[in-house]
């Protein structure tokens, strides 16, 4: 039960399928967990991060179990610059689930912020787990720490992931500027056979016509295609609609590390975090990405 929130994770995990969005399921809750949950979600949105860390210690006293519990404060201590405690709430997060991007990319987050190599709590992990390895992976190249990236990348197999995220990895040291996009491979004159093409038209029908399904077909196009930005619109869009806007901002501001020149698709992405923004009550950054669609900057 639970929160999932592995819109990144390569390749396809159908285990993790069960965990399908990463939607609230409001029955599995009691009502004072959903109201300190949500209100929790609000008060670290407005940066009051002490109110925020005591709502969701009471939802871990009702939900001990809960790893998305876990993850959200290990990312409010965080904030809050304790990071110790940001340490331990986000490694007993991934424990739970090994699989989850998220989770994984928090860790790094707070290891960062202390200056700490994951050597240091690599024991504490389950860091065996071919995809934490590849989540780890991903969230080293995010960050640019392409040779922390590459050490991992060597213990994995060959793969589509490991293949693909080399070429990126090389590409972006050798032109030392902004993450290029991964290299098309020659279609032959077959774009109706171009999985990316038909999954990106399936989508495009679903945001113009319907919710049905759009968050499941979403979130699986940017669990099998995690370099394209316009899947991290489309998931992102579909959390926001489905009430989840925290985490539809999460995946939007990471899918901005994907455009490159694409304006159109950068404005749509600013349009719904400005709405995602404003469904949590900051208005500030809602209207910092309001400007955004306009000037492009």
């Amino acid at each position: 039960m639970g929160i999932a929130v592995s819109a990144m994770t390569w390749g396809t995990s159908h285990a993790q399928d069960e965990q399908e969005s990463a939607e609230v399921y409001l029955e599995e809750y009691t009502d004072e967990f959903q109201e300190n949950f949500f209100e929790a979600l609000k008060q670290k949105g407005i940066q009051n991060y002490d109110r925020a860390i005591d709502l969701l210690l009471k939802c871990k006293q009702l939900e001990p179990d809960n790893s998305v519990v876990d993850y959200e404060l290990g990312k409010a201590f965080l904030l809050d610059k304790q990071y110790i405690k940001a340490q331990e709430y986000a490694i007993a997060a991934l424990i739970s689930e090994p699989t989850d991007f998220w989770y994984a990319d928090n860790l790094l987050n707070i290891l960062e912020q202390q200056g700490s190599p994951l050597e240091t709590i690599q024991e504490r992990i389950p860091y065996a787990n071919q995809k934490l390895k590849e989540n780890l992976a991903v969230a080293y190249f995010k960050k640019q720490k392409y040779e922390e990236a590459k050490r991992i990348l060597k213990e994995l197999g060959t793969s589509r992931l490991v293949t693909e995220l080399t070429e990126k990895i090389n590409d972006s040291l050798q032109k030392g500027q902004e993450l290029a996009k991964t290299p098309a491979p020659k279609l032959k004159e077959e774009e109706s056979a171009d999985p990316v093409a038909q999954l990106r038209a399936k989508i495009e029908n679903l945001l113009a016509t319907s919710n049905d399904g759009l968050l499941d077909v979403a979130k699986d196009a940017l669990d099998n295609y995690p370099l394209q930005p316009y899947f991290y619109y489309a998931y992102g869009a579909a959390l926001d609609r489905n009430g989840n806007s925290n985490k539809a901002i999460e995946v939007l501001e990471s899918g901005l590390d994907y455009l490159l020149d694409d304006q159109q698709l950068a404005n749509e992405m600013y349009r719904e975090l400005s709405k995602a923004y404003t469904a949590i009550g900051n208005t500030q950054k809602a209207n910092e990405y309001l400007n955004k669609i306009n000037t492009g900057l």
